[in-house]
């Protein structure tokens, strides 16, 4: 049996499939199939299953989502929607310990213990939206009265993120940690003082009842988090800085409260001048309380390293103007289908990808190409999301909506190469798998030797200095060394019209020494136009020729063609239909017309068709080819009668990049398909020494592999699908954002504005991070390296120095901080 029902309360992917799981689990269900888009579930059962057994199912998970039967639901005319929030209620680890893995709930990580951030909502639009202040179940697209009760709705009032309400309990708890905190220390301290004052009030044994009484609300209220990750990580085993900071911690307190309540069970040696035994209080709450005042600054400063996602949010407007029969009206974002005529106002956001219809203007595209210079568009022109209109008004048609816009598919890279593990980051994981186990042993160690070798009262001198080995030695700096770097990176690349598919791209570009560039699109502006056309054969007019290169080229899909067609459609050329039409990669096309067999294409194509080139013709195509010109060859019934001449113009920017490759230390081939004299003209213009012409996609796939097999680190950039193979054979795959889809997809890095200065832009980011990754490295290791060593004594002999656990804490919770600070400075990092 199957049934349908409607579910409401969905977002996004990851609540289709957590309706799908708990619908799925409910007895005597066979197959669920969930419908983000519809909003509804296929549910296939054994035997009828009531619908208050699915919401119950719901209900127990304590989720938002509920199930209607859809005539029930359109009955009661209200849109049970999810008011719009800055999240999006799925959360992962900082450090990625389990990969992609995400929960549906705020919790900590079950392998690092550290708090989970929430995933940022990539819904780049959402609509103004309206609630009944007596039913929130009702919200509307508009302003009106409630469907239930009449009153008039209100704007609804977007809920700050889990991550903002999670630092604001962690700041509470950090208050009041320091309020109970603050007098054990005053009281603990007082012992240094001369006729300490306190005892004129209180004895010392009360004074340490009192440390007892404050230490509580702060161990069991405001740090008890600390204390059930640490009985976590070693239930699971898997053993973390919490481990290290409630083993320590807790010794010590528990010690002091052992001390406090069985002083007779402790020999002499662990006790005072006065018979009590040295307790600890003030050592384990400072240390809990330093520890959470990282934790508070490491939650204030996650959330500025998604600043660039956030920011491209903000990009996308919520309303646009559509033209309907002649007049306007204002919808929201979501309702613009493909093919509207949308009009854009002088200074407003561009509400979808299209082109435009009707007017002149320029267009701000600074926040997705970086290049602060507005571009001029008219008619037929191509405008995307987000950008901003000029001083003028313009109509536009919508092309792409939703996801399919420039700016949603920049937003979906940046996030999930910020959440992309770089394979630098294996050897923090494989330190830190094996720091925890070692510092305990160290800790146990110090303790050993202290109680050996060291001065009286030996036991306390060996028990403090274990618990200041275990603190400062945290490993949570070493886990976050690499992660923040790749998403303040990533994030930086993508304000700057570089998107980087992953972070192992971002490292790998970091390496790479040889960088293989196509010609057209890539160092040319891939817009080529037709110079001449040129009539070998007195029994052919020049309209006629034109007529076969332009019909047959109709058809094809590459640039070259693209130039003729248009060419051929300023010229009023006829079109004529062509059959048995066939392209030949990297050669060119043939077809029949008119019953005649027409082919176009480049000598190879000539060579491929067995038709003949004379001399007379190579040497008169030669003179052309030599300024850097692309001839085709036109054959009708295997007889050469002509050939076009297509120029394509060097971007300004391609000299200058080039220079600046070169500069860093990276070697620039030039692989084309074009004839050589064509190949070495551009070549001779940019200075580049090497370069090969006429090459076929397998071509440089070989030369991609040639060159690895040299042991050079290979970037390869192209534009086109001949480019697909070595884009994706290459370490690092660079695709013009102005190229093919597929160009696109087999890239790990593609550049938005579609020039080689973005090239540049990524190398020197690529190096930036990783600098700033090994930076961190250094920051996160040089705390255990010197600290553990001074926390375990080993000054002591010489200097007569100890770290009290104290500031081992201090610098623990500092060296997490420090680890972020450092990775936040790329944000200001310059790679224009």
């Amino acid at each position: 049996m199957k049934y349908t029902y409607h579910i409401s309360g969905m977002t996004c992917n990851g609540c289709r499939a957590h309706v799908e799981s708990i619908l799925g689990s409910v007895h005597n269900v066979t197959n669920v199939s969930v419908d983000l888009e519809k909003s509804e579930a296929s549910i296939e059962t054994e035997s009828p299953i009531a619908i208050n057994v699915f919401q119950n199912a719901l209900e127990e998970k304590n989720t938002r989502y509920r199930i209607h039967n859809p005539g029930e639901y359109d009955n009661r005319e209200i849109k049970e929607k999810t008011p719009p929030k800055k999240g999006n209620g799925i959360f992962y680890c900082p450090m990625h310990c389990e990969g992609d893995k995400t929960y549906d709930k705020l919790q900590d990580c079950p392998v690092c213990g550290m708090d989970l951030v929430e995933e940022i909502n990539l819904k780049v639009a959402v609509s103004e939206q309206f609630t009944c202040p007596m039913h929130p179940e009702v919200v509307e697209d508009t302003p009106g009265p409630c469907p239930i009760c009449g009153m008039d709705l209100i704007p609804v009032q977007p809920d700050i993120s889990v991550e903002e309400r999670n630092y604001k309990i962690l700041l509470k708890k950090f208050w009041i940690a320091v309020a109970f905190t603050l007098p054990i220390f005053i009281i603990a301290m007082s012992e240094m003082l001369p006729n300490n004052p306190l005892y004129k009030l209180f004895d010392l044994s009360y004074w340490n009842w009192i440390q007892f009484g404050l230490s509580v609300p702060v161990v069991f209220y405001a740090t008890w988090m600390f204390f059930e990750r640490a009985f976590r990580s070693i239930k699971t085993w898997n053993l973390n800085m919490f481990t290290l900071i409630g083993i320590g911690a807790g010794v010590a307190w528990v010690f002091s409260v052992v001390g406090l309540f069985f002083p007779d069970f402790f020999p002499d040696h662990f006790k005072t001048e006065k018979g009590t035994v040295h307790l600890y209080f003030e050592a384990a709450t400072v240390i809990l309380t330093l520890v959470l005042l990282g934790q508070v600054l490491e939650a204030r400063a996650h959330s500025k390293t998604n600043t660039a996602v956030k920011e491209l949010l903000k990009l996308a407007p919520n309303k646009a103007i559509r033209i309907v029969g002649g007049s306007e009206e204002e919808i929201s974002i979501d309702q613009i289908k493909l093919g509207d005529i949308l009009r854009v106002k002088p200074g407003e956001k561009i509400p979808v990808d299209g082109s435009v219809t009707q007017g002149e203007t320029t267009v701000d595209e600074s926040m997705i190409t970086g290049e602060p210079i507005p571009v001029n568009k008219s008619e037929e022109d191509k405008v995307s999301s987000g950008t901003i209109n000029g001083n003028q008004s313009f109509l536009m048609k919508a092309e792409k909506i939703g996801a399919d816009t420039l700016l949603s598919q920049i937003i979906h890279m940046v996030n999930d190469a910020s959440r992309s593990r770089a394979p630098i980051q294996k050897l923090a994981d494989t330190v830190s798998g094996y720091f925890v186990p070692v510092v305990v042993i160290i800790a146990i160690i110090t303790f050993i030797v202290w109680v050996l070798y060291g001065p009286e009262p030996a036991y306390v001198y060996g028990l403090v200095n274990a618990i200041a080995v275990l603190i400062i030695a945290c490993p949570c700096a070493l886990g976050l060394a690499t992660p923040m770097s790749v998403m303040v990176g990533v994030g930086k690349g993508a304000q700057n019209g570089v998107l980087i598919k992953n972070a192992e791209a971002l490292e790998v570009m970091n390496k790479v020494d040889t960088l293989i560039v196509d010609k057209t699109g890539t160092i040319t502006e891939g817009k080529p136009t037709v110079d001449t056309v040129r009539i070998l054969e007195d029994s052919f007019h020049e309209k006629e020729v034109l007529q076969y290169i332009v019909s047959i080229n109709k058809l094809s899909e590459h640039p070259l063609a693209e130039a003729i067609v248009t060419y051929g459609i300023e010229k009023n050329t006829e079109i004529l239909e062509v059959n048995s039409f066939k392209a030949v990669t990297g050669k060119g096309v043939e077809g029949v017309i008119a019953g005649k067999k027409v082919i176009l294409g480049n000598s190879k194509m000539m060579e491929y068709a067995k038709i003949l080139v004379s001399d007379t013709i190579e040497k008169s195509v030669l003179s052309y080819q030599k300024q850097g010109k692309t001839v085709s060859y036109i054959s009708i019934e295997n007889n050469i009668v002509g050939y076009v001449v297509i120029g394509d113009r060097i971007k300004k920017s391609s000299l200058e990049a080039i220079k600046q490759l070169k500069h860093i230390g990276v070697d620039v081939i030039m692989l084309t398909g074009d004839h050589h004299n064509t190949a070495q003209a551009v070549a001779r213009e940019l200075g580049l020494a090497s370069f090969k012409a006429g090459m076929l996609p397998e071509d440089k796939l070989k030369e991609v592999e040639i060159l690895q097999s040299e042991g050079k680190v290979v970037a390869m950039a192209g534009d086109g699908i001949n480019d697909a193979p070595a884009l994706a054979k290459s370490n690092v795959g660079i695709a013009m954002g102005t190229g093919t889809d597929v160009a696109i997809e087999s890239a790990a890095i593609t550049l938005v504005k579609g020039d080689l200065t973005g090239i540049v832009k990524a190398k020197k980011l690529s190096n930036s991070v990783m600098k700033n990754i090994k930076e961190n490295l250094f920051f996160a290791l040089i705390y255990n390296t010197l600290g553990v060593p001074i926390a375990a004594g080993v000054l002591f002999p010489f200097f007569g120095i100890l770290l009290s656990p104290m500031i081992a804490a201090l610098a623990m919770s500092f060296s997490s901080v420090s680890v972020i600070t450092n990775a936040l400075r790329l944000r200001s990092i310059k790679i224009n």
